[in-house]
């Protein structure tokens, strides 16, 4: 394997396991994905529900600003979202 598939392999592991750290809290909630998106417009602005269900199924790389919004609307600290060691 080429260490750009390397690369490319490591940063899909890596979007899967934050994006399903982020389901197990929201649902540790007891928060469906449309309820996180309407906390999370509530100070920050609009986000389609769509990209709350592709960063859970780990397809797409949200931004710094987007994890912080997310975790700020389920009451958790950023590091709790990023957090794949456990």
């Amino acid at each position: 394997m080429t260490c750009q598939i390397c690369q490319v392999v490591k940063k899909e592991i890596i979007l899967k396991k934050v994006g399903k750290r982020i389901k197990e809290l929201r649902v540790s909630k007891g928060m469906t994905q449309i309820q996180l998106v309407i906390k999370m417009e509530e100070n920050e602005g609009k986000i389609d529900t769509t990209n709350i269900s592709r960063i859970e199924a780990g397809r797409t790389n949200p931004t710094l600003y987007t994890l912080h919004r997310i975790a700020t609307a389920l009451e958790v600290d950023l590091i709790d979202l990023v957090n794949i060691q456990k």
